[in-house]
């Protein structure tokens, strides 16, 4: 990362705890995404569970459309790849969060802010899991 801006990352970070915070005052619910897109697919309870969710996810969605246009220099470093590659990657790591039982947003975020010690413990693996999948990937490439 040869750009890395922490009035950014800040400030972004701020808005996701934010964002976190207020789902969990207002509606009770963590801030999981693979469990939130869960269950928009697959709602359980009839009180409007699957509302929320499909507008928590385009939420989500608009909000990357929209920086894209705002600030389309926040995606220079971007990798650029097919859309049904990201699509794809994007339907395992979900799949594969819900078959582990959660996910990095779930975890990472709200788990470790209620000093889950599950959340701890799955949050270290998914950093350093990252971190060697990073390693693997450039190795011998550029520093």
């Amino acid at each position: 990362m040869s750009h890395f801006t922490p009035i950014s990352a800040l400030v972004g970070g701020v808005l996701v705890g934010l964002a976190a915070t207020a789902l969990f005052v207002v509606n009770g619910r963590i801030a999981g995404v693979s469990g939130i897109v869960a269950g928009a697919v697959r709602p359980r309870d009839a009180q409007g569970g699957a509302r929320w969710r499909l507008l928590f996810v385009a939420g989500l969605i608009a909000g990357g459309a929209l920086l894209r246009v705002v600030l389309p220099a926040a995606f220079a470093g971007a990798a650029q790849a097919p859309l049904s590659a990201v699509a794809l990657a994007g339907l395992l790591v979900g799949a594969g969060s819900r078959w582990a039982g959660g996910c990095t947003s779930g975890h990472g975020l709200c788990g470790t802010a209620r000093l889950s010690s599950r959340s701890i413990a799955v949050t270290a693996l998914f950093v350093a899991v990252g971190m060697l999948v990073v390693a693997v990937v450039h190795r011998g490439g550029p520093s």
